[in-house]
């Protein structure tokens, strides 16, 4: 099984990156590929970009990457309670290919942030919509305090609810 996993942001050093990556390691024999947004950089959306460059060879490789995964694993970062701009933009150029951008493929949605919230309001906004863009979502869930609950030197949860609660959602990735 092929799984998918990325931060939904550009940040060099992304906490949802490192979440995402933990995340598809819980996947039992999973061969995991993980993306960077920064390999992703694109003008930022417009109808007349679009009708000025087509599709860029950003977008395409991105859902392409979508397309040949068997399960997709994001963490998502959030700026201002919503998606960050880097995200937004890749989906906005993707969803211009095929409006079915998650293709249908098993999904877990996640959020983390250095705060007691989370990213769940960012988190509940991707769960709302997802469905509407093929997504088959199969367990979300919310890491608050990121530096309280994440070993970042051994990249793990240190938090055994926490664990837990996510082991059992990575697992339905297979189910």
């Amino acid at each position: 099984m092929k799984v998918l996993a990325f931060g939904a942001t550009n940040s060099a050093n992304s906490i949802n990156k490192q979440l995402a990556q933990y995340a598809a390691s819980l996947v039992a024999g999973a061969q995991i590929e993980v993306l960077d947004l920064n390999d992703f950089e694109m003008p930022i959306y417009s109808p007349e970009r679009e009708e000025q460059l087509g599709q860029p060879e950003q977008a395409q490789r991105f859902f392409k990457a979508i397309g040949e995964a068997d399960a997709i694993v994001i963490s998502f970062a959030e700026h201002n309670g919503s998606y960050t701009a880097a995200y937004k933009n890749l989906f906005d150029w993707t969803s211009r290919i095929d409006m079915k951008v998650f293709q249908n493929k098993p999904m877990l949605l996640l959020s983390t942030s250095p705060g007691p919230g989370g990213a769940g309001s960012v988190l509940a906004s991707a769960v709302n919509s997802a469905p509407f863009f093929a997504a088959d979502v199969k367990g979300s869930l919310s890491i608050p305090s990121f530096y309280d609950n994440f070993d970042v030197e051994n990249q793990r949860l240190k938090n055994d609810e926490l664990k837990q609660a996510l082991s059992d959602i990575a697992g339905k990735l297979t189910a």
